[in-house]
């Protein structure tokens, strides 16, 4: 059985083109009880890599989280299969508002201890014990409400370039960091406020709604199918999108735009930008907020630094980068000391009195 790719991203990228076939991006996840993670990725990497899946698929006990690309022309044999799975049939398909063919560029289904690193070891804690689910039009109203507080459920990062307005933003690196600080600042409202939350696509949000009701909070919501559901409902319905900037995702796009607000600045100038990218230099690496002008001047890099290495043959390159490790900067997502109009930290509740 043929259980890994064999082929390269750029390889990959030429047949796409050669092809000529448009492809859907895709979300969805499913907290359920897995027995055997290890035999379900087999199987769901055989099935889907005949139907030319790509994507980034996490299986573990808890459940599955899947970010992925498929033909347009085989979605409906995909939506076959996935009903096929008693847990998944008719699971939220999550559609990308832009679409992009090559998303994705190959098929990694991985086992995890968690689909969603979550930093708990709690064995009374129920994922399935979720908190109220709101659509578009209910979200709407609900955060309107002066008894709510609107809660984003992502990293620093993702809402800098983009977050509901009057969202409480959370100046956190992961999620695991981001559960016991909101807890800490909310804990005088757990019975008299309405806590709604949302995220990317409602993974997030859905196992953060039952930490908060497990950790006694009353009336916990949630976005249903988070910022990418509820972009289409607005459309959709022509409700009023309280959503301003751009959306960040986890594939090659880095981002969908939303509205035509830029919220964001450029980590090198300071010009009003909201586009990431990665430093050209891959023993760096690291993700940043990058204007155009910039990316010219500095070579798609974060650096003088990077942009001299950048500059060298390849193999010279690879040398330099053997026994070396990641560098740390890699992990600060846009918050390296050497980029001068870095997000500067800040306390979530700062500016906040509910």
């Amino acid at each position: 059985m043929k259980l890994y790719n064999n082929l390269s991203k750029k390889e990959r990228a030429v047949l796409i083109e050669q092809a000529g076939k448009d492809r859907l991006t895709i979300s969805f996840y499913k907290y359920a009880k897995i027995g055997n993670p290890e035999l379900f990725r087999n199987h769901m990497f055989l099935a889907w890599n005949e139907l030319d899946v790509l994507g980034r698929i996490h299986v573990a006990n808890e459940g599955i989280n899947a970010q992925l690309s498929i033909p347009a022309d085989n979605f409906e044999a995909f939506k076959h299969h996935l009903d096929s799975i008693s847990f998944l049939e008719n699971v939220r398909l999550n559609i990308a508002v832009e679409h992009d063919n090559f998303s994705f560029l190959k098929l990694k289904v991985k086992v995890r201890d968690k689909i969603l690193a979550d930093g708990l070891n709690d064995q009374t804690f129920d994922v399935t014990n979720k908190g109220q689910h709101l659509n578009a039009e209910k979200f709407n109203e609900l955060i309107d409400n002066p008894n709510t507080i609107l809660v984003d459920m992502r990293n620093h990062y993702e809402s800098e370039i983009g977050h509901f307005k009057n969202a409480v933003i959370p100046d956190v690196d992961t999620f695991r960091e981001s559960l016991p600080i909101i807890e800490e600042d909310l804990k005088d409202f757990k019975a008299d406020k309405n806590l709604v939350m949302y995220c990317t696509g409602g993974i997030r949000c859905e196992k953060a709604s039952a930490y908060y009701k497990h950790k006694g909070f009353k009336n916990v919501f949630q976005l249903e199918g988070g910022i990418i559901n509820y972009v289409h409902e607005v459309q959709e319905k022509g409700l009023e999108n309280k959503f301003i900037g751009k959306n960040f995702v986890f594939d090659e796009r880095r981002s969908e735009k939303i509205s035509d607000d830029i919220i964001a600045n450029c980590h090198q100038c300071g010009k009003p930008a909201d586009t990431h990218v990665n430093c050209a230099n891959e023993a760096c690496h690291l993700l940043f907020i990058q204007c155009d002008e910039c990316k010219e001047k500095m070579e798609n890099c974060c650096s003088t630094n990077c942009m001299e290495i950048n500059r060298l043959p390849y193999e010279e390159q690879k040398e330099m980068r053997k026994g070396q490790g990641n560098s740390n900067d890699i992990f600060k997502k846009g918050r390296a000391d050497h980029l001068p109009y870095k997000k500067d930290l800040r306390n979530i509740f700062e500016n906040f009195t509910p």
